[in-house]
């Protein structure tokens, strides 16, 4: 009966994993797809890019910053509701993108957006670590992954309609499909019962005894550390993402023709297509890599060659074979960081609070959207290639700090919690739920 119970237990982990990979990939558009609408916009209305992409650091803040605040409604009440109101809210933003005249409208729908995004992204990612807390860089990569990759099967189908129908009928369709299919899955995700069999194997990795709440975490330095390196590696792959039209139209590659194994695309079709691909396999990969080699040895790989490929990029990405070759491979190292933090930080800090602790770490990636905008002005007086070094630095600044200081820091909190629970009552995950 109990290794039924088992089995039963291990097939609804999977089944709540591509749940979550799903309604993930249902709200990738609304980051990776945003570039694509960019010049449309300004084309038709002339708000002018900075005034435009602002929209994009909204949505980016609203993501973000409210996700402690939809993942403790997921703590407490579940995951389904919180999904459904994810639903309405994306259906809605891009539904008022469509009649947007104003950029008043074209910010109010950015803010529905991020709002939607934030709940559906916050409760997939939360619950992926609960559901696998014996392997969580794997799970929690796999589940970033479809917020990653998400967007590459709609590229294409995006930029046609947007061609031949205009920016407005790919913002409903596109709006109404995606909202309508998460409302669909949230009746078949739920959080993890409180009798769940602990798993057969375990991680290897360094794991807290303790179950921190949020106020907790909050006054531990390493969970700050954690959020400035989020920070430095999270802005120049924010800046890429929402820039990368308007980078290859000033490189002069957006529509040269680029054929790559038999492949041939424009050349901004072509990265943007394998820059969701290379993103979307590179969480998960990195995830797995983590959970094997540990997560800061990971973090110093990843953040090193995303510095090499800017790199490339300052000095070679007006050649269009290089441009889509290494963004493409800037974002397979990119998209690491929404796999690799939310698994260091529940590591850190437990499971049982794992959905809030991750979604105030994840609040980093709203701080790095504000040097968005930024990077325009930069590339105005300096060009891309500027914008491009800085990113490339600030990379470099969080490798090293993986290896030097984060991983000391972090050895020696866990092995404090684990002094701390052995001679108090703290809570000390043992598989499936807290216990005193």
């Amino acid at each position: 009966m109990q290794q039924a119970a088992s089995l039963a237990s291990n097939r609804q982990r999977w089944v709540q994993l591509t749940c979550g990979v799903v309604c993930m990939a249902m709200i990738a558009n609304l980051q990776y797809g945003w570039t694509l609408f960019v010049d449309p916009i300004e084309a038709k209305h002339q708000w002018g890019r900075a005034a435009i992409q602002l929209a994009f650091t909204l949505f980016v803040l609203t993501e973000t910053w409210l996700v402690p605040v939809e993942a403790w409604f997921v703590d407490r009440y579940g995951p389904r509701v919180v999904l459904m109101f994810g639903a309405v809210m994306i259906a809605a933003a891009w539904s008022l993108n469509s009649i947007a005249t104003s950029l008043p409208m074209l910010y109010a729908a950015a803010v529905v957006a991020g709002i939607g995004a934030g709940a559906v992204y916050g409760t997939c990612v939360g619950n992926a670590l609960k559901w696998f807390p014996h392997n969580r860089g794997l799970a929690a990569g796999i589940t970033a992954a479809g917020f990653g990759a998400g967007a590459a099967v709609t590229v294409v189908p995006i930029a046609h309609m947007i061609a031949s129908q205009g920016y407005e009928a790919a913002f409903l369709t596109f709006g109404i499909g995606q909202g309508v299919i998460v409302f669909v899955l949230s009746f078949l995700v739920r959080k993890p019962p409180g009798d769940m069999p602990a798993p057969k194997k375990l991680s290897s990795l360094p794991q807290s005894k303790i179950n921190y709440p949020p106020r907790a975490t909050l006054s531990k330095p390493v969970f700050w550390l954690l959020y400035a390196m989020f920070v430095m590696v999270a802005s120049g792959g924010l800046m890429a993402a929402a820039q990368i039209g308007p980078i290859a139209h000033d490189f002069k590659v957006a529509d040269v023709p680029v054929s790559l194994l038999g492949v041939q695309m424009a050349a901004l079709t072509f990265a943007i297509s394998l820059d969701r691909i290379f993103d979307g396999c590179g969480r998960p990969l990195f995830g797995w890599v983590s959970d094997t080699i540990g997560r800061e040895n990971t973090m110093f790989i990843a953040f090193t060659v995303a510095a090499g490929s800017l790199l490339m990029l300052v000095y070679q990405g007006q050649n269009p074979i290089v441009f889509v070759l290494f963004t493409a491979l800037f974002f397979g190292v990119f998209g690491e960081i929404y796999s690799l933090f939310p698994a260091t930080c529940g590591d850190t800090f437990g499971s049982k609070f794992a959905a809030t602790n991750a979604g105030m770490l994840y609040t980093a990636k709203g701080t790095a959207a504000l040097l968005v905008p930024a990077a325009s002005v930069v590339a105005v007086h300096f060009g891309w290639s500027a914008v491009f070094a800085i990113a490339m630095c600030l990379n470099l600044t969080a490798a090293f700090l993986a290896i030097f200081v984060l991983k000391p820091m972090r050895a020696r909190f866990i092995a404090r919690a684990a002094e701390e629970a052995a001679t108090t009552s703290a809570p000390v995950w043992t598989g499936s739920q807290a216990t005193h």
